[in-house]
């Protein structure tokens, strides 16, 4: 079992950062991909970035060259930079974790609004 927990989300104004974080406990030795994930009300959840267990990194155009995905293994944390915010990237946002034996885990979500 893995447990997740997002940090990080709040109210920033357009062309703002934020740096959001989940922190990975229980069996997470067998990691095959962290992602972010986002969803905004009457939406379905829309795939942010990925991380494979490589280090490879993909990005979802909507946020290509603004935002940055990362881990420290040490804390077993991730991490998702976002610069250059806009009012559009509100939404909940959510990490991912998949094992090696594609058990899929996700954290409870932390808001992240946008003003213009």
């Amino acid at each position: 079992q893995v447990q997740l927990v997002e940090s990080g989300g709040g109210l920033v104004q357009a062309g703002g950062s934020l740096r959001l974080s989940c922190a990975a406990s229980g069996s997470t030795f067998s990691i095959n991909a962290i992602a972010w994930y986002r969803q905004t009300p009457g939406k379905q959840r829309e795939w942010v970035a990925v991380m494979s267990s490589g280090g490879s990194t993909n990005y979802a155009n909507s946020v290509k060259g603004r935002f940055t995905i990362s881990r420290d293994n040490a804390k077993n944390t991730m991490y998702l930079q976002m610069n250059s915010l806009k009012p559009e990237d509100t939404a909940v946002y959510y990490c991912n974790l998949v094992t090696k034996t594609f058990s899929t885990y996700w954290g409870r979500g932390t808001q992240v609004t946008v003003s213009s």
